[in-house]
């Protein structure tokens, strides 16, 4: 993975939303030698290559950019091709999608491409499409997810796409995840929530919060926000925070659909005054493993100091 994209570490920031994966927390990462990615869904185009702009006036290291497939977004996709990343993340296509169109094009333009996939299946898909790396992601995870555990999906993944190699995906918080999915035969890791509790991570301090006390079983799947935001992603559920928001329209999502428009309005304001019991708050199981907000550099050099030292001391190499 290091070779392939040209970094330091096997570590890369999850390409999400430019509402709080901003351009200085991707330019940290890479610039800690690991590698950062920005999701560009629902940017115009003009806002992906200002993004692009950002991140590169923070760093001279590879980034990656990512787009949701569903949504055939050409212009968008056009534009994160010409701004140039190492990396293009592709992630969450339709089953009537042609992935291979998309991964030719980001080759075309001389960018590494990787595929997320939440199963098996979807690992093939990428892997026959001709991308260079596959991210296994398990349910662990925060925000858009399958159903099945990394712990499983990691070596199905591994043994079903070798010798494309893999990047692990969900409730990874620490050097004992990076060393874990090394031993399952990935490449790297992927993380999401243990950098949105980061100082340059642009969530609201109310939720950083959230992130810093929940113990790990305080999340739940569930529909509810994509509903609400009117917005439909094929083959996924939501990891979120399971707070007064989701509890009240659990079990009734026929009737939030009714109220799909003052729910919308409600959730918007909630989230700009940072309450975090009347707005979705996505982060993944592994928050239990996260208590401080530091540097997002710190984050990267903290996991790849602990995997260096739990393969050292406890998975010696075989000599014999």
């Amino acid at each position: 993975m290091c070779d392939l994209l040209g970094i330091e570490h096997p570590v890369a920031l999850g390409g999400m939303p430019t509402a709080y994966n901003t351009a200085e927390l991707a330019a940290a990462v890479s610039e800690a030698g690991g590698i950062g990615i920005i999701g560009c869904a629902y940017l115009h185009p003009a806002e992906i290559a200002q993004i692009a702009t950002e991140v590169r006036q923070r760093t001279d290291r590879p980034f990656g950019l990512n787009a949701l497939v569903f949504l055939d977004d050409d212009a968008g996709y056009a534009a994160m091709l010409d701004a140039g990343p190492v990396l293009v993340s592709l992630s969450w296509p339709r089953q009537d999608q042609n992935l291979a169109v998309w991964v030719d094009r980001a080759h075309a333009m001389g960018s590494t491409v990787s595929v997320m996939a939440a199963d098996v299946e979807g690992a093939v898909r990428g892997a026959e499409a001709g991308a260079d790396v596959i991210v296994a992601q398990g349910t662990e995870g925060g925000g858009h997810v399958g159903w099945i555990g990394l712990s499983v999906l990691l070596p199905l993944v591994v043994d079903a796409v070798s010798p494309v190699p893999v990047l692990a995906a969900g409730g990874i918080a620490d050097g004992r995840g990076l060393a874990a999915a090394l031993a399952y035969g990935a490449d790297g890791v992927l993380l999401g929530t243990r950098f949105l509790a980061t100082a340059e991570s642009g969530l609201h301090p109310n939720h950083k919060a959230a992130i810093v006390n929940s113990d790990g079983h305080d999340t739940v799947l569930t529909e509810i926000p994509d509903i609400i935001s009117g917005k439909t992603w094929p083959g996924a559920m939501s990891r979120v925070k399971r707070n007064q928001l989701i509890d009240r329209w659990a079990g009734q999502e026929w009737r939030l659909r009714q109220h799909q428009a003052d729910a919308a309005a409600s959730v918007t304001e909630a989230r700009q005054v940072g309450d975090v019991e009347e707005a979705p708050l996505f982060y993944g199981q592994d928050a239990g493993l996260i208590a401080d907000l530091p540097p997002a550099a710190d984050i990267v050099t903290r996991i790849v100091t602990e995997a260096e030292t739990i393969i050292n001391t406890h998975l010696p190499p075989h000599t014999s």
